[in-house]
């Protein structure tokens, strides 16, 4: 990026090309530019030595060249301020300056400052320097008057070419009283203040920015008067009343929306009144909406909502108007004549609304097939690479370099399926052991029960409590033996 201090003069023009016809055009950086279309006419610089002086954004000056400098479209000057001097740029020279002044409103004995000389570079230095400080002296304007307590908002800040004089832009809704800012103002940066009060557009302008159709805006490229833009200009050409598609960037009615009212008001004498009924044969007709370019109307046969919507155009609506004057009735509202279909218009009946689920079972019956086109597919494909692979050798070598990565893959995953299948066949095992545990253990229960019932039959006749009756036989000796 170039730096500030070492530009020459000729960084400054518009346009490299000195011997063109394309010098018309201002700068390309420029506001409110105008293009010179007497430029190439011969003797057009000499009808006038007044010279039209563009400075920060949309301020413009008109001054007399009254030492006949060679001066042209681009070239930047020092000329007349109060105090001091200030420095801008040549934006139009020539016979259209008159027109520009005549324009602009100036007064006859409105004095008309002059032209010092070229800016040099001393001047373009502090120039730079002022400039530099623009921002800074903005955004503490603004705190200063915040602890005043002014209802106002300091929108931009200019500094003179000499840095001798401030000029402060700001927006308010009424007057202000700011005597005491300018007190306070002069005494923190030490120059003259000016102040300017300016409205919404106009600040809009000298910001600049681009609108919804993407272009620049009108108020920072061309027009320098604002005529009011009323709500009627946007109900004339049927647009929607939504505040967010109305507004422009400076939070008003788009300037834009007065640019094609005349041609609408004069597109609207060609239609019929909209409280105008139609009646046919089948049905009675009201005014739903109109295409006013297209010159085309559309009738509901509802009052209150969209039914049965018919289009015709205007010359068919006045033949219909006629015929109901004179008593008579059309079979259909359309110029064919065909009948008009009275059934009511369902937006649902249009389309099913299982119509994507059907899609989608109709792809899952087709996945079969389709992994049988892929299979065929890879197949031809391996087949014309190995073609390939025995023509080419590196290619070859790269295609067994993928057909390992593949194959690596297709081991990691076959080793992770079997480290999978391992743990679950584990998993079988041990709830097999585990059954075969626990049939074993009701068996050795099962066994231990019955040894108790054993060994308790055994010992109840061994109890010391037990009655004689009970005691068990034993076997005597016989003495006759």
């Amino acid at each position: 990026m170039m730096n500030d201090k070492n530009r020459n003069m000729s960084d400054y023009k518009t346009n490299g090309c000195n011997n063109l016809c394309c010098k018309g055009y201002s700068r390309l950086d420029s506001q409110l530019h105008v293009f010179d279309w007497l430029y190439d006419v011969p003797g057009n610089l000499n009808e006038t030595d007044f010279v039209e002086v563009q400075f920060k954004n949309t301020r413009k000056g008109y001054y007399l060249n009254s030492n006949h400098l060679s001066i042209e479209k681009g070239d930047v000057v020092a000329v007349e301020a109060s105090p001091g001097h200030d420095v801008g740029t040549v934006t139009l020279t020539g016979s259209l300056v008159l027109l520009q002044m005549k324009k602009a409103n100036l007064k006859a004995d409105a004095p008309i400052r002059r032209i010092y000389r070229k800016a040099r570079q001393v001047d373009m230095e502090k120039f730079e320097e002022a400039k530099a400080r623009e921002h800074k002296t903005m955004i503490e304007s603004r705190q200063i008057a915040k602890d005043l307590g002014l209802q106002m908002k300091i929108g931009d800040v200019e500094y003179q070419g000499d840095g001798g004089k401030a000029i402060f832009y700001y927006i308010a809704d009424g007057r202000v009283d700011f005597r005491q800012l300018i007190k306070v103002l002069a005494d923190t940066f030490h120059v003259r203040i000016e102040m300017k009060q300016i409205g919404a557009r106009q600040e809009a302008g000298r910001i600049g920015g681009f609108g919804p159709c993407g272009r620049e805006l009108c108020c920072s490229t061309w027009m320098s008067t604002f005529n009011s833009v009323s709500t009627g200009a946007a109900r004339c050409q049927d647009l929607a009343m939504n505040p967010q598609k109305l507004a422009g960037q400076c939070a008003k009615l788009k300037c834009c929306m007065n640019y094609e009212v005349d041609t609408y008001v004069e597109a609207l004498r060609q239609f019929p009144a909209r409280d105008i009924i139609l009646e046919t044969t089948d049905a009675t007709w009201h005014f739903f909406k109109s295409d006013i370019l297209a010159r085309q109307i559309t009738y509901s046969s509802d009052k209150n909502l969209a039914a049965n919507l018919v289009t015709i155009s205007t010359r068919r609506a006045f033949d219909i108007i006629r015929m109901n004057r004179e008593g008579k009735k059309p079979e259909a509202l359309s110029e064919d004549g065909t009948p008009t279909d009275n059934r009511p218009g369902d937006l649902l009946d249009q389309d099913s609304l299982t119509r994507f689920d059907r899609a989608k079972k109709h792809k899952k019956k087709s996945s079969g097939r389709q992994g049988d086109r892929n299979e065929k597919k890879e197949n031809r494909e391996k087949q014309e690479g190995t073609k390939e692979n025995r023509e080419n050798p590196s290619t070859e070598q790269g295609a067994q370099g993928k057909q390992g990565n593949r194959e690596r893959r297709d081991g990691g995953q076959d080793r992770r399926g079997n480290r999978q299948g391992n743990q679950g066949n584990q998993g079988n095992r041990d709830r097999r052991d585990g059954g075969q545990d626990r049939r074993g253990n009701r068996q050795d229960n099962r066994d231990n029960r019955q040894r108790g019932g054993h060994d308790g039959r055994n010992n109840k006749g061994n109890r010391p409590d037990a009655p004689a009756g009970d005691a068990p036989k034993q076997n005597t000796p016989n003495p006759e033996a």
